[in-house]
């Protein structure tokens, strides 16, 4: 029994109508347009806020990458929160405290005030951030779950072009005021946002963990693809929060599993987790980690002086090139979202990381070319950065972009499954913070072009990672995932019923 291979794609049920599910993860996806907006916007409004504020280099670095260290403590928070209140409110939480954050960021009159509405944006976005990808893979069928859950990277995405939309759109306004604009307007889609989710169902998961079974049932019947798999995933989801399969009822008093529930979870998860468990955690924070760590904020957040170094130098140019930027991880992101329950998480993941290396080297070797001859032109390599820049979005957001989230929030037990996306997240968020905190720092002490050549040795890093540590999850129920990664105690508990039918049928047929 060779238990260290890599578990080959189950192909998914034929879909059915998931119209609803549909809607529920367009809801609760839009959550992650608020950190996409602010990526966007913030690689645009950094050159109108340095030139207002008079404040260096090192100031921009911080005022771009503090906003994802300020999300740790919206995504620790939003665990243990959405336990609490549920998915639903948290996401309505979230909301409300991005924009604050926008607002005091768009009336920001010094340095000071301006960091400060970073840091409440930055704990909205960490709640957003956590809580989207979890609600969604929670509410989907198996069969449609990869393309639902990667909604929340469709949407950052969508929100990133708004960002650089907003750029071009408001960049001809006054300094003092354009910068402002384009900040304080990302405040706008947070109210509608806060107000459409209130139609949304809660999360049937977190409605059993609360022993609200009947509730739990309208919401499964109404977001599975037939009447016997919401009784399936009924029966898996009360066996992983611990309620007997015997207990039914509309309202249900879950058996506690110890005094120390949270201290419970702690140990499963990071002080004496199982072999699987273990897998199971450096899988979802190593995703997490490589996502960030192969440059993609580099990219994105700092692509008009990417833009710059390559030999554009009118701001317009520069904007509008940048917008091209936007527009191509839109579309691939587009196109991901269909292939994910088609082809699969592996074979799209490692794809994307192969062609994404390739870029960087591209991307490195056209930087390197135009930074060597500074007082020429040289057209060929200020094409192959602006290819090459492209293609790495393309790749990035056909496979690595949207899989990260989908994969962390499906591979977690129900029990553990708000602290390890929190973890996971956290992993993001700091790497993302890291990076572009650093790349001004990095390219003046290894060239621009190196600092890509840097991103393409670590992108090469993840592509074996992934190859040979990460299993496919295409068409596994969230119930399955432990067994998927190796964990035997589950998979003798899952082949109990057949175990017993097939005892049945021996009597019946003796």
């Amino acid at each position: 029994m060779a238990s260290a291979a890599l578990p080959e794609a189950v192909a998914p049920k034929k879909k059915g109508n998931v119209r609803f599910a549909f809607a529920c993860a367009i809801l609760a996806s839009m959550t992650s347009i608020l950190l996409g907006y602010d990526i966007g916007v913030m690689s645009g409004a950094s050159l109108y806020i340095k030139k207002d504020f008079n404040i260096s280099d090192g100031k921009v670095e911080v005022l771009m990458g503090i906003l994802n260290l300020y999300s740790l403590i919206g995504s620790f928070a939003a665990g243990r929160t959405s336990d609490w209140i549920g998915r639903r409110y948290t996401i309505v939480f979230a909301a409300v405290i991005f924009f604050a954050g926008a607002f005091l960021m768009g009336f920001a009159v010094n340095y000071a005030m301006l960091m400060f509405g970073r840091f409440v944006a930055g704990i909205g976005v960490g709640y957003a951030l956590m809580i989207a990808p979890v609600y969604t893979a929670e509410v989907s069928p198996a069969s449609a779950r990869g393309f639902l859950t990667s909604f929340p990277e469709v949407f950052i995405n969508f929100g990133i072009l708004l960002g650089y939309v907003s750029n071009y759109a408001f960049s001809r306004l006054p300094l003092n005021l354009g910068w402002r604009i384009m900040l304080g307007i990302g405040a706008a889609p947070s109210v509608l946002l806060a107000l459409m989710v209130l139609g949304m169902p809660e999360s049937p998961r977190w409605l059993v963990m609360k022993g609200r079974l009947a509730d739990a049932k309208v919401v499964l019947e109404k977001t599975s693809d037939t009447a016997e798999e919401a009784a399936e995933r009924l029966a898996d989801i009360k066996a992983a929060a611990g309620i007997p399969e015997e207990l039914d009822g509309d309202v249900v008093t879950v058996p506690k599993r110890g005094s120390g529930n949270e201290k419970r979870v702690w140990k499963e998860l990071i002080l004496s987790p199982t072999p699987a468990m273990r897998r199971i955690l450096l899988s979802g924070i190593g995703i997490h980690f490589f996502q960030q760590a192969s440059g993609i904020d580099s990219v994105v957040l700092y692509s008009p002086r990417v833009f710059k170094s390559a030999g554009i130098t009118d701001d317009n140019h520069l904007l509008g090139t940048t917008c091209a930027v936007g527009v191509t991880k839109t579309l691939f992101i587009l196109v991901a979202t269909f292939f994910l329950d088609r082809v699969g998480r592996r074979p799209l993941l490692l794809s994307s990381t192969g062609g994404m290396i390739l870029s960087l080297i591209g991307l490195g070797a056209g930087l390197t070319v135009v930074g060597q001859h500074p007082d020429a032109k040289i057209p060929w390599a200020i094409g192959l950065s602006i290819a090459s820049t492209l293609a790495y979005v393309a790749f990035f957001s056909i496979g690595l972009g949207p899989i990260t989230w989908v994969y962390s929030s499906e591979i977690f037990p129900l029990q553990v499954r708000a602290l390890g996306c929190s973890l996971g997240v956290a992993a993001n968020r700091v790497t993302s913070g890291v990076i572009s905190m650093t790349f001004l720092s990095l390219s003046k002490a290894i060239t621009i072009g190196g600092s890509f050549f840097l991103y393409s040795g670590i992108a090469a890093l993840a592509w074996v990672f992934f190859y040979t540590y990460l299993p496919e999850t295409r068409g596994r129920t969230l119930e399955e995932m432990s067994k998927l990664f190796g964990d035997t105690a589950a998979a003798s508990e899952s082949d109990e019923p057949a175990k017993e039918k097939k005892k049945v049928e021996m009597a019946a047929t003796n």
